[in-house]
């Protein structure tokens, strides 16, 4: 069964983090660090601070959905701080 992992980057270096969700999070975190994303390739290096794995896209992609409103934002800050 296909599992898809909601996942959050931090880079340190910059002190900006990103949330996604991907079905293949070492693919993932390298075309972050190494290919041409244009947001997230101006903050490189990023390192992986929180995952939580789903068993669907739809349920992946409502928790991405949750860490982006303001409940969820002050959740990441817990995790960064």
């Amino acid at each position: 069964m296909l599992q898809f992992t909601v996942y959050l980057l931090y880079s340190a270096t910059h002190q900006k983090h990103y949330t996604g969700f991907t079905s293949d999070l070492a693919q993932r975190l390298l075309s972050h660090n190494a290919l041409g994303h244009d947001w997230t390739s101006k903050y490189r290096p990023w390192q992986i601070i929180y995952t939580k794995v789903f068993n669907s896209k739809a349920e992946a992609m409502v928790y991405e959905k949750w860490l982006k409103t303001g409940v969820g934002r002050d959740f990441i800050k817990t995790l960064i701080h």
